[in-house]
């Protein structure tokens, strides 16, 4: 792994931002040797848009209060099914999962490492399907 101590300690700030507010499915790899314009890339989902937005709301205010960092660019956010945050040494993607399921950027970056996040973040693996299988037992 080539990430700097400063990309990994955004990463894990924000990681754990997004597991403070019940992000699914949260995952991070290390894609410095394969990309040249950024060390990492987070990936984190949640079932609405409201909840997308209040994850990128607090990582980027958490980022910011922790470690001085914001934002270069900010994208999406209008929609709330897909908000991109690029810190230049970090990016994050925060998705509506069913944009996560479809895009499924994890096939993308399966071969780059992956990063060990805070123990929160980590729980967090698997709460999209559990989600998504609580929701079809109540339309059932």
């Amino acid at each position: 792994m080539t990430a700097t101590d400063r990309s990994l300690e955004l990463i894990n700030a924000a990681a754990q931002a997004a597991a403070d507010k019940l992000a699914h499915d949260i995952v991070a790899y290390d894609v410095s040797d394969v990309l040249a314009i950024t060390d990492a890339f987070l990936l984190a989902s949640a079932p609405n848009d409201r909840q997308v937005k209040g994850i990128v709301d607090e990582i980027e205010e958490r980022l910011q209060k922790e470690l001085g960092a914001k934002p270069a660019r900010r994208e999406g956010e209008r929609d709330g099914r897909w908000v991109l945050l690029d810190f230049v040494d970090i990016v994050v993607h925060v998705q509506h999962s069913e944009e996560r399921v479809f895009y499924a950027l994890e096939r993308l970056w399966k071969d780059c490492p992956e990063i060990d996040l805070p123990e929160e973040a980590k729980a967090t693996r698997g709460k999209g399907a559990e989600h998504a299988g609580e929701l079809d037992g109540e339309l059932s």
